[in-house]
Formats: structure tokens, C-alpha cells, sequence
């Protein structure tokens, strides 16, 4: 791969990154809106749902980690379920409380 292409996959362009900040803005609005509907416990469980997706773009596009090797990927990725084993037992005993 020569340089060119180098900066060329590194490089994806304002586009993209304008794309993925009105998700985020999208998003930010969902969930204030969600906030404002009475769901009880899933409250908590789509906040969170929608937190992950805005965190994922921002790891994937902002962070540059579509763009690294599959091991990299793999290791954020065990990283992330853990985070989302020890959160979920977090809610778990607060839940039953």
C-alpha cells in the first residue's frame, strides 16, 4: 500500500464526520425524548442502549478505530462487554433494592 492510499483510507473526509455528528445530535434528541416517557426500569435499559450507539460512533469514526487491524477491534470489544457485564450488575442490585 503506498502512501497515497494510506492517507486516502485514513482519511475519510469532512462529510462523514458531519454525518456522524448529526447521529450524535439525533440521538442526543431520542434520548431526551425518550426520557420524557414513562417506561419504568426501561428507562435505564434504552438510555443505555442509546449511549452504547453514540459511544460506538464515536470509538468507530472519531477514535479511528474502523480503520485499525481486527485484533485492535477485538481487544475494545472485550474491553466494552466487560464494561457492559459490570454496568449491567451494577443496575441488577440496584434494581433489586
Amino acid at each position: 500500500m503506498n502512501e497515497n492510499e494510506r492517507t486516502k483510507h485514513h482519511d475519510p473526509g469532512y462529510g462523514l464526520f458531519i454525518a456522524v455528528w448529526a447521529a450524535l445530535m439525533a440521538l442526543t434528541a431520542v434520548t431526551v425524548e425518550v426520557s420524557t416517557i414513562h417506561l419504568g426500569f426501561l428507562n435505564v435499559v434504552v438510555a443505555m442502549a442509546i449511549a452504547s450507539v453514540k459511544a460506538s460512533l464515536v470509538v468507530f469514526f472519531f477514535m479511528h478505530l474502523k480503520y485499525e487491524n481486527r485484533t485492535l477491534k477485538t481487544m475494545v470489544l472485550v474491553a466494552f462487554v466487560i464494561l457492559a457485564i459490570f454496568i449491567g450488575f451494577t443496575f441488577f442490585d440496584t434494581a433489586n433494592r
